[in-house]
């Protein structure tokens, strides 16, 4: 599949745990390798983890599972803190 690097900005990012982590703001590209290096996230959901104080985040490309109407990338514990459960 490809798509224009422009239809990326905008879309929600989601873990694979449907966890929302935030929005495309940009796309960092490594030039020299000519490929996509990671996605810059900006409005961050604020009860994903310990990243208070930032104003985005860099999503390395190596965890994007799937890109489509939303961008899914692996979940990852240690950063992305599942949804709390309503009791």
């Amino acid at each position: 599949m490809r798509t224009q690097i422009t239809e990326l900005f905008g879309l929600n990012v989601y873990t694979d745990k449907a966890v929302f982590i935030g929005c495309v703001d940009d796309v960092v590209i490594d030039v020299d390798q000519k490929k996509i290096d990671a996605l810059a996230v900006g409005e961050l959901n604020p009860e994903i983890g310990e990243i208070k104080g930032y104003s985005g985040l860099q999503i390395p490309f190596r965890i994007i599972k799937s890109i489509g109407d939303i961008v899914i990338v692996r979940h990852i514990p240690g950063i992305f803190r599942s949804p709390a459960k309503e009791e």
